[in-house]
């Protein structure tokens, strides 16, 4: 293994490679060639059979992404959406024409950050045996 020093040419969140979250880095080493870092799924959908919410990041992304329908992050400045507003800040955000809504406080609201760093369901919600807050 070699350790080099190289430089971030591009970044970019997108869920359209294999219809999961992914990121990946274009690297520069500065002698002519590169390489590419990422590409691991990092959130999978409610569409895949694997699915469950544990990675929040993943989740936030994804919905955020989904609602503006966007594939690349990058692609969300200038997109129109809706948005639930009150007095004390915004509640929801909205797909423009469709009826999807994403609400962080309903998504997460089963779960509650734990002293150990995670985010765990909350007592009113049986969690299995082998989750972090188990311990």
């Amino acid at each position: 293994m070699e350790i080099v020093n190289a430089v971030i040419k591009s970044a970019s969140i997108t869920n359209d490679e294999h219809g999961c979250l992914t990121v990946r880095l274009t690297l520069d080493y500065g002698n002519g060639s590169g390489q590419g870092f990422g590409g691991y799924a990092l959130y999978l959908p409610k569409t895949f059979t694997h699915h469950s919410l544990m990675s929040f990041a993943g989740h936030f992304i994804w919905r955020v992404m989904e609602i503006a329908d966007v594939t690349q992050w990058e692609a969300l400045r200038g997109k129109t959406i809706r948005v639930k507003k009150e007095p004390c800040g915004i509640q929801a955000i909205g797909h423009i024409v469709q009826g999807d809504w994403f609400c962080p406080t309903e998504d997460f609201k089963y779960y509650r950050f734990r002293p150990c760093g995670w985010f765990c369901p909350t007592e009113d919600v049986k969690h299995k045996e082998e989750t972090p807050c188990s311990t």
